[in-house]
């Protein structure tokens, strides 16, 4: 391989697109992840005042 085929061969490999759009999606649903996992904290912490609540009015005290 001489000197300017390994020339046209890096102005090849900066053009293509295709590696960007793997990292973009990977970018994607990492963030998409941890908004689940935001999502489910919160919500966790929701459902266990709630049901903490209920068992509290179920026997009639008041937490």
């Amino acid at each position: 391989m001489n000197l300017q085929s390994f020339g046209i061969s890096i102005k090849t490999f900066i053009k293509d697109d295709n590696g960007l759009t793997i990292v973009e999606y990977a970018v994607a649903g990492g963030l998409i992840t941890l908004g689940a996992v935001a999502a489910f904290i919160t919500l966790g912490g929701n459902v266990s005042t709630a049901i903490t609540s209920l068992g509290c009015a179920v026997q009639g005290k008041t937490c």
